[in-house]
């Protein structure tokens, strides 16, 4: 009778292929937590002012004023002409909500003074109150009445 050879192969552990599949299911879940969080609010970095509070939670409206000249209500961009109906628009959405205004921190391309007192003056006409949003300045005491 004829013998079958076998070479024999010494056994290995491959730790390559099981790093990859681990790094796939990681990168899996971080994407899919990231697609979880919802954003309602630009991303600005916000002015400092003196006479700030916090602010209790609550449904909320923000108008923001770019760097740009755009307003935006949420995420969209509104003409100041059509801030009044873009703001019924969401109340009705949200009755309750407080309407935050924000105003983007950063060297402007124009002169944002006129359109934040034009959004400003038009909020107020239409009987709505209004928050200023931005980050607490630091108070420096100085010893001097």
């Amino acid at each position: 009778m004829r013998s079958i050879r076998r070479s024999t192969h010494d056994v290995r552990v491959e730790l390559m292929p099981l790093i990859d599949v681990v790094f796939l299911l990681l990168t899996f879940f971080i994407y899919a937590m990231v697609l979880m969080v919802r954003a309602e609010i630009l991303p600005v970095p916000l002015e400092t002012y003196f006479s700030s509070t916090p602010a209790d939670p609550k449904p909320s409206i923000s108008i923001t004023l770019g760097v740009d000249g755009h307003v935006y209500v949420g995420q969209e961009a509104v003409l100041v002409e059509g801030l009044s109906e873009a703001i019924e628009v969401e109340k009705s959405r949200q009755p309750n909500a407080v309407i935050y205004l924000v105003v983007e921190d950063g060297e402007a391309v124009l002169d944002r003074g006129p359109i934040l007192t034009s959004v400003w003056d038009q909020l107020r006409a239409d009987g709505l109150e209004i928050f200023l949003v931005g980050n607490p300045k630091e108070v420096i005491e100085s010893d001097e009445p």
